[in-house]
C-alpha cells in the first residue's frame, strides 16, 4: 500500500502442536506499517475440534498440574535429545502458550521467532485456584539465528486469560522490557500491554 506499508493475505491450517492432528484452517490478513507500530491482523479460522472439546483439554491440564503434591520446576526442556519428561509436559504445554505472545509481541515483518527451550521452569503456590510458573526461555530468532534469553511469568485458570508477563535480554539488544498480558485459554490468546514485574 503506497505510503504506509505491506499488506498480506494468508491462508493456512494449523496443527495440534503435540499430537500434529490437524486443529483447523485460517484465513488472515496482516498489513506491516511503514512505520514501527505493531502489525494490523484480522483472522478467522474454522476448527477440527468445538468449543467443549478445548475446555475439557485446558481442564484436563490444569487438572494435571493441580494434582501434583510439590511444585514443578524443571531445567532444560526438552534435552538435548529432544525429550520431554512426562512430568514436565503440563509446565512445556504451558510454555508453548505463553512464549507465543511474546514472540507475536516481538515479531516483525523481517525478524522472527520459534521457542527453542525452557532454560528453566519454577511453579509458585499460590492461595487461589490459579497456577503461575516462573520461566526462562529461549527464542530462536529467524534469520539471524541469534538466541534470545527471556523471563516470563505466567498465571492461568481455566475460562480466564492466559495472563504472561516478560522481559527479553540479548547481546546485540540488551535489555528489552516487554509487557504482555495474554488472554485465553491454553488454546489462544491476545495481547495487551503490561506492566513488568
Amino acid at each position: 500500500i503506497p505510503d504506509f506499508g505491506h499488506k498480506y493475505y494468508l491462508q493456512f491450517s494449523t496443527e495440534d502442536y503435540r499430537t500434529g492432528e490437524n486443529a483447523g484452517s485460517c484465513l488472515a490478513t496482516v498489513l506491516y506499517p511503514r512505520k514501527k507500530s505493531p502489525p494490523v491482523v484480522t483472522i478467522k479460522c474454522s476448527h477440527t475440534k468445538n468449543q467443549n472439546e478445548i475446555q475439557e483439554e485446558d481442564n484436563r491440564l490444569y487438572q494435571r498440574i493441580r494434582q501434583q503434591t510439590k511444585p514443578i520446576t524443571g531445567s532444560n526442556i526438552p534435552d538435548s535429545y529432544g525429550n520431554i519428561e512426562p512430568a514436565l509436559e503440563p509446565a512445556w504445554a504451558l510454555a508453548v502458550a505463553g512464549s507465543s505472545s511474546i514472540m507475536w509481541e516481538k515479531s516483525s515483518e523481517d525478524v522472527g521467532y520459534f521457542l527453542a527451550q525452557v532454560k528453566s521452569v519454577k511453579q509458585w503456590m499460590r492461595g487461589n485456584d490459579f497456577i503461575e510458573f516462573d520461566y526462562t526461555v529461549l527464542l530462536h530468532e529467524m534469520p539471524t539465528q541469534e538466541m534470545i534469553s527471556c523471563h516470563m511469568r505466567l498465571t492461568w485458570l481455566p475460562g480466564h486469560p492466559l495472563k504472561v508477563k516478560h522481559f527479553c535480554a540479548s547481546e546485540n539488544h540488551g535489555l528489552e522490557e516487554g509487557s504482555g498480558l495474554g488472554s485465553g485459554s491454553a488454546a489462544g490468546l491476545s495481547e495487551e500491554k503490561g506492566a513488568n514485574f
